[in-house]
């Protein structure tokens, strides 16, 4: 049984299945979307009919969300599975975990939330419930291995994605760039709020930057182009945005990036592209949420590297100006591109998993599903959980 609830989980979700099908037969069901129902899950639940967001949606979403809890739940008493894999999405899978553990069967916790940066009370349900957890960052394996917990860091699976194959001259043709000029790619985040907090300050460092640049911005599929125009238009820049649907290949070919907080981030480190890291959030979310979370720095890469290898603008740091001196400072060879670049590669290392092992036992070519998928395997093949 595999639960997972959103876009990137169920990506995981349906790799995994695939590596497990690959070293043994097997049945699967359970929730999560179309890629993995197309390598075979029977969908017990869909993912979008849980995946709400925003304290109003969850609450009228709430009937309906039990229901489908509690049928997933049936189908798992129905046909008793050898093993379960919950894949992030904390909120329903912890609540899962408890189940499955009532009844006897062992989960996989696949893709942790961040205990490590909040909710660590949270960490008491790992301990209870989850028979191992498959991390795909570095640092999470020590967190867990610390508190008594069963783990294994697997690799990051964004890690083993082949860099995209058009040329920097197709890629201008087909979006209208100037493959003379220098690109900055601006990546202000893939929902809308993100995007109204984020992108002026982006373009108002665009503007400063001025137009000896050509600026692209790839719009996340989880917005309407549209839209985004008139965000930009609402704005008021005198600069030109050339939109596209491609952020890896926007970030491949441009020299910089300006990239708002999240997967984009661990994305443009595994291309190799130097860039700002950036982020705002409203004001009475950061006045709360500051004092809750306690990590030497915000970016996942930085996180990963173990110090500040990217520049964090973070809040009232997030200005046009210092958005620019930043910009500035890598866009020229030397030595502060130099030195972050060297530090993308070993984070990138880290990441693929290039230290999970040195001892040559593993297959030339593994990747993070199919060391996930033998994890997976030997928890179903060890002694049974005893009932709670």
């Amino acid at each position: 049984m595999i639960s997972a609830g959103e876009a990137s989980g169920e990506m995981y979700g349906a790799e995994l299945l695939t590596a497990l099908r690959e070293l043994r037969a097997v049945e699967c069901f359970g929730m999560g979307g179309e890629r993995m129902s197309e390598v075979g899950c029977e969908l017990v639940v869909h993912a979008r009919d849980v995946a709400v967001v925003g304290l109003a949606e969850v609450l009228s979403h709430l009937p309906g969300i039990y229901r489908r809890f509690h049928r997933l739940l049936a189908e798992i008493d129905r046909r008793r599975p050898d093993v379960a894999v919950l894949i992030d999405f904390p909120d329903w899978n912890f609540r899962l975990a408890k189940q499955l553990h009532r009844r006897g069967i062992p989960a996989v916790y696949y893709v942790s939330p961040q205990l490590w940066a909040w909710r660590k009370g949270r960490l008491k349900l790992v301990q209870r419930y989850v028979s191992e957890m498959l991390v795909i960052i570095p640092f999470e394996r020590e967190f867990y291995a610390q508190h008594g917990v069963q783990v294994e860091f697997v690799g990051h699976p964004l890690s083993e994605l082949e860099l995209p194959e058009v040329s920097r001259e197709e890629f201008a043709a087909r979006w209208g760039l100037d493959v003379s000029q220098r690109w900055i790619a601006l990546l202000p985040g893939s929902r809308r709020k993100e995007l109204r907090l984020n992108l002026p300050a982006m373009l108002g460092a665009a503007e400063r930057l001025g137009s000896g640049f050509e600026f692209v911005m790839p719009v996340a599929s989880t917005l309407n182009k549209d839209g985004v125009r008139e965000q930009i238009a609402h704005c008021r820049s005198g600069v030109e945005i050339k939109l596209t649907n491609d952020a890896r290949a926007s970030l491949l070919h441009a020299r910089v990036g300006i990239v708002a907080s999240g997967t984009a981030t661990v994305e443009a480190a595994l291309i190799g592209t130097p860039f700002v890291m950036v982020y705002r959030v409203a004001g009475l979310t950061w006045t709360l949420g500051r004092h809750l979370v306690k990590l030497p720095h915000y970016g996942m890469v930085n996180l990963v590297a173990g110090r500040e290898v990217v520049p964090e603008l973070i809040q009232d740091r997030f200005t046009p100006e210092n958005v620019e001196h930043e910009v500035l400072a890598l866009m020229e060879e030397g030595p502060p591109r130099k030195a972050m670049t060297d530090a993308l590669a070993n984070v990138r290392g880290m990441l693929r998993g290039e230290l999970v092992s040195k001892s040559g036992s593993e297959p030339e070519n593994d990747t993070a599903a199919r060391r996930a998928a033998r994890a997976v395997l030997r928890v179903a093949e060890s002694a049974p959980h005893e009932r709670e």
